[in-house]
């Protein structure tokens, strides 16, 4: 697998492509963000490129569809907690997806076969997903002309006019990464794709990358993120030190925030 950092920054790309698919909320979505619920993802690779999609559909609230019959692949996307279930039929999966997708909940479900042996079965069956991610580099997807209905998924290169913003703590991620995310979210619109990202990134990529965040947005949002958390830390809400890395149009801006030594009295 690619280096953590690596993999978290190849879901959020992975999440920025499915945004264009997204719905807005119904009146009875709790969170009241856009998602994909109520639509299927068919991943046919679980490389690192796959796995990483995989996860951003999961935060992105769609239900996903891959294949694996490699053991050690199996094994690895159950244990880091990419997939939900692991099924030996794509018969017993879409059960499991039927009634998920009814809901518009989140799952991902592994059938322990082929991606083309499980491809070859969907189409016989006319299991059409609404999105298609075809997984390896010049790889064909039967499934993204099959009835022409699925929509094919790619990820693209970033915006050049936004920033890409990532910070990190070294020590105690899961006490204080939640108290720095709800800071980097008030500079966010409310219920926006973004806000979904910072909310439930943590949760599905926890097992992998816990004490790093990666967030493209426009420039002067990342600034008002940094000075934000340096603003927590200097008030002693934020008691580690953190790191933080924004590009800017080309340029590199780095701000280490480090806890004072005196802490600001709260009586």
């Amino acid at each position: 697998m690619n280096s953590t950092g690596n993999f978290v920054e190849t879901v959020e790309r992975g999440f920025a492509a499915l945004a264009p698919f997204s719905r807005e909320c119904e009146p009875d979505d709790a969170d009241g963000e856009p998602s994909l619920g109520g639509k299927l993802l068919f991943v046919s690779e679980l490389n690192d490129v796959g796995r990483a999609l995989v996860v951003a559909a999961n935060i992105a609230g769609g239900a996903t569809l891959t294949a694996a019959d490699d053991p050690n692949v199996q094994r690895q996307v159950v244990r880091d907690g990419v997939v939900d279930f692991l099924v030996t039929s794509l018969e017993e999966a879409l059960r499991i997806l039927k009634n998920e997708i009814r809901k518009r909940a989140t799952v991902a479900v592994c059938v322990a076969d082929s991606p083309a042996a499980v491809e070859r079965e969907m189409i016989e069956r006319g299991v059409l997903p609404d999105l298609v991610f075809a997984g390896r580099k010049g790889g064909t997807n039967d499934l993204a002309q099959a009835g022409g209905r699925s929509e094919h998924i790619q990820l693209k290169a970033a915006d050049e006019t936004e920033a890409f913003l990532q910070w990190k703590v070294e020590e105690a991620p899961a006490r204080w990464m939640p108290r720095l995310d709800a800071i980097a979210r008030v500079s966010l619109c409310t219920n926006s794709w973004g806000a979904r990202w910072l909310r439930l990134a943590a949760r599905y990529c926890g097992r992998i990358e816990q004490g790093a965040r990666v967030l493209h947005c426009a420039p002067d949002t990342a600034m008002k993120i940094m000075d934000g958390i340096s603003g927590a830390v200097r008030r002693g809400e934020i008691a580690v030190p953190v790191h933080m890395t924004a590009v800017i149009d080309g340029h590199v801006v780095v701000a280490v925030a480090s806890p004072t030594a005196e802490r600001p009295d709260k009586n």
